[in-house]
């Protein structure tokens, strides 16, 4: 159990450099919301290795952490909204056989930005915001392949032990 802990702490820490390091990275698309999501390999790693729960610690704690430190509170809703969105739908995929690390990824990065578009548009009342959508969905796809991608990577070269 104190081995699990460690592991958590240690993946919540890098999810947390990850999101450091995003926000570092100018967002050349000029659509507010896209980033590559790199914290997110944290998160979905740890969804292949354990399960829902120790996921959506890491993914809340990375958030809140994240928020205080380099955000706000809209930060913190919005990341938080799509993050329950994106790992809800990321664990009913994983569950059902036939998707690869890729799809749900995919899955997961789309889902994220539909679940900030959502809080958004509830937030300020206006649903002029789904103009948005075709560049958040696009984005999420490209991102979802790419975190998809170096999860992989990163399953195939951390030992099973490790977690």
């Amino acid at each position: 159990m104190k081995q699990k802990t460690a592991y958590l702490g240690l993946f919540t820490a890098v999810a947390i450099i990850f999101g450091y390091v995003e926000t570092l990275i100018p967002v050349f698309a000029g659509i507010p919301g896209i980033k590559l999501g790199l914290a997110n390999l944290a998160v979905l790693f740890i969804l292949e290795r354990y399960s829902f729960r120790e996921a959506a610690l890491v993914s809340a704690v990375r958030i809140l952490v994240i928020g205080f430190l380099f955000g706000n509170m809209f930060s913190i809703v919005y990341s938080l909204a799509g993050a329950a969105l994106s790992l809800t739908v990321m664990t009913l995929m994983k569950k059902w056989s036939g998707f690869s690390i890729m799809g749900i990824s995919v899955a997961g990065g789309v889902t994220h930005n539909i679940g900030q578009l959502l809080v958004a548009i509830a937030i300020v009342e206006n649903r002029s915001l789904l103009y948005y959508a075709p560049a958040l969905l696009v984005s999420g796809v490209v991102t979802g392949l790419l975190i998809g991608w170096l999860t992989g990577e990163t399953l195939e070269r951390v030992p099973a032990t490790f977690s």
